[in-house]
């Protein structure tokens, strides 16, 4: 495989079905889905074992016990399970337009990693989101979703955004191109040098400390938001806590002042 997808999920069969589907679709098709599962029941299992005999894009399943909110851990399983040297991460609950991973191909370099973002969507229109509306890329159609609801905004722009409107856009949006786990990508070598995610930390910036981390090793980062493009399916998160918040506040301010590069607890504590 030339690329590895890499995306978390937890008990949400009907947002990763909807996103399996996302993948199914890519223009670009040497690629393998990698789902990092915190701890699912047998139901995901299932859906997945199901989704196999469906689409011809390969997918590994990288399960481990429920233990909490434990992410960190079970990404840095699922980069050990990749078999390629270039990885995209991405979350459980966001579908990839069809050229998603086609265009983190494209702008991929050395010495980079990408930053993308998503747009959120209302639970209505999540909800409403079928098979055939992701299959003939609906759910990416502005005129289609200001039909059933979505209220007019600057961000719907990165609907219509496309070619040199796309680049610009990128080029003059304030928005720090900071590793962002519903879309990135970097060089497997790099985020094995770093020891990958840091697994002291739960919920709560643990995706951005790794490209604090990445900077530190002298990575630089590209900004694709206009142009990697994918929904987020609303939902609640019921894992959110202030005193996991501040945890991991202390380890993102120790990792900028200390130029921390290689987390103490990541990667090699699952080899």
């Amino acid at each position: 495989m030339e690329i590895s997808v890499i995306f978390s999920t937890y008990n949400s069969e009907e947002w990763l079905e909807k996103v399996i589907l996302g993948f199914s679709v890519q223009t670009f098709r040497n690629f393998e889905i990698i789902i990092a599962d915190d701890g699912s029941r047998e139901a995901t299992k299932n859906l997945i074992d199901k989704l196999r005999t469906e689409i011809d894009i390969p997918i590994i399943h990288v399960w481990q016990e429920d233990n909490g909110f434990q992410k960190s851990q079970i990404l840095n399983k699922a980069i050990l399970a990749s078999t390629s040297d270039y990885l995209i991460f991405t979350d459980g609950d966001c579908i990839p337009r069809k050229d998603f991973v086609e265009v983190h191909g494209k702008f991929r370099e050395k010495g980079y990693f990408l930053s993308g973002g998503y747009f959120k969507l209302p639970m209505d229109i999540s909800k409403l989101i079928s098979k055939d509306d992701i299959i003939n890329q609906r759910c990416f159609d502005l005129n289609w979703l200001k039909a059933n609801g979505l209220p007019s905004s600057f961000k719907n722009i990165k609907f219509l955004a496309s070619g040199l409107g796309s680049k610009i856009l990128n080029f003059v949006t304030p928005t720090n191109a900071s590793w962002n786990g519903h879309n990135s990508s970097g060089w497997k070598q790099d985020l094995m040098e770093v020891n990958g995610f840091n697994q002291e930390m739960q919920y709560g910036g643990q995706d951005r400390e790794l490209g604090e981390r990445l900077f530190n090793k002298g990575l630089k980062s590209k900004q694709i938001r206009y142009s990697a493009i994918c929904v987020h399916l609303d939902h609640k998160r019921g894992y959110v806590n202030e005193e996991t918040w501040k945890k991991n506040h202390a380890i993102r301010e120790n990792t900028r002042k200390n130029k921390v590069v290689k987390t103490p607890i990541g990667i090699d504590s699952n080899l």
